[in-house]
């Protein structure tokens, strides 16, 4: 009898160890403070069409925005961003500066070991603008690897490390900004753009018609996904219920429409800078 109760009370014990565990990781998990706070943090770089740019106005737009926006209505809070250098953002994350990264940011193993990563929201790839003069010698990505060659991309973003791994031979320089980058291929200063399929999509309409060849067969496989801190079940959990929910809901549509809002229907071009 005596053991049995020993057993019992040594049960009872674990059972309010573990639920006191789980109240303690509630208490610090981020998801618990925003509510607490009234406010989501969402850190972002504007500068990447369509996911988040600013307007004429110096807005912030985008495709990303409006994922946010969403995010914190579902929360009933408040949304707050916090524009930050892509190179720095995942330290900006881990010092809490936001609570949250949504930028276009692909799920990289190395990436993984710093952050943790929801559910993806996109898939997308690298693919490459060409100076329309190189059109002819130049016939898909492979033929770019040469040493009379120069690639552009952004620095810290997966364009650089895709350039870097693809095209050996080829001179690969770095710039701050997409502008930057696309602009030297636009001017001729430089053969070839690697960016995200969708960025680089819509440029190739835009500002690159008639100027740029979009080579428009991926590189990569690349799924963006939400970022966040190490150790927070509860907030990972949250998000990819969210994600679940505007993905598979076909009465609101939310998911399909963002998506023709932003890389379809492209009357947004019109309110950029």
């Amino acid at each position: 009898m005596l053991k049995k109760i020993l057993l019992g009370l040594l049960t009872f014990f674990a059972i309010n160890s573990l639920y006191a565990e789980d109240i303690n990781l509630w208490k610090k998990s981020t998801l618990n403070k925003i509510l607490d706070k009234g406010v989501l943090k969402v850190g972002l770089e504007p500068g990447y069409m369509p996911f988040e740019m600013k307007d004429r106005k110096g807005r912030i737009i985008g495709y990303d925005v409006d994922i946010a926006k969403a995010m914190a209505k579902a929360m009933g809070v408040k949304l707050e961003i916090v524009p930050t250098a892509f190179d720095g953002i995942i330290a900006g994350l881990l010092t809490g500066k936001f609570d949250i990264i949504i930028a276009g940011m692909t799920i990289t193993q190395q990436r993984n070991l710093k952050i943790n990563f929801s559910d993806p929201y996109l898939v997308v790839g690298q693919t490459v603008l060409l100076n329309k003069e190189f059109e002819q010698k130049i016939k898909s990505a492979k033929d770019l690897d040469d040493k009379k060659y120069v690639i552009t991309a952004k620095l810290g973003q997966t364009g650089e490390i895709v350039a870097k791994k693809f095209f050996k031979n080829a001179k690969i320089n770095t710039f701050d900004t997409e502008a930057e980058a696309v602009a030297e291929v636009l001017n001729g200063k430089a053969t070839a753009f690697i960016n995200d399929q969708p960025y680089n999509a819509i440029f190739a309409d835009d500002k690159g018609k008639g100027k740029l060849v979009h080579l428009d067969k991926p590189l990569t496989y690349e799924p963006l996904a939400f970022a966040i801190r190490k150790g927070d079940p509860d907030f990972l959990n949250w998000l990819n219920n969210f994600l679940r929910q505007i993905k598979e809901d076909k009465v609101v549509n939310l998911h399909e429409i963002l998506y023709q809002k932003w890389f379809v229907d492209i009357k947004w071009l019109d309110k950029l800078q």
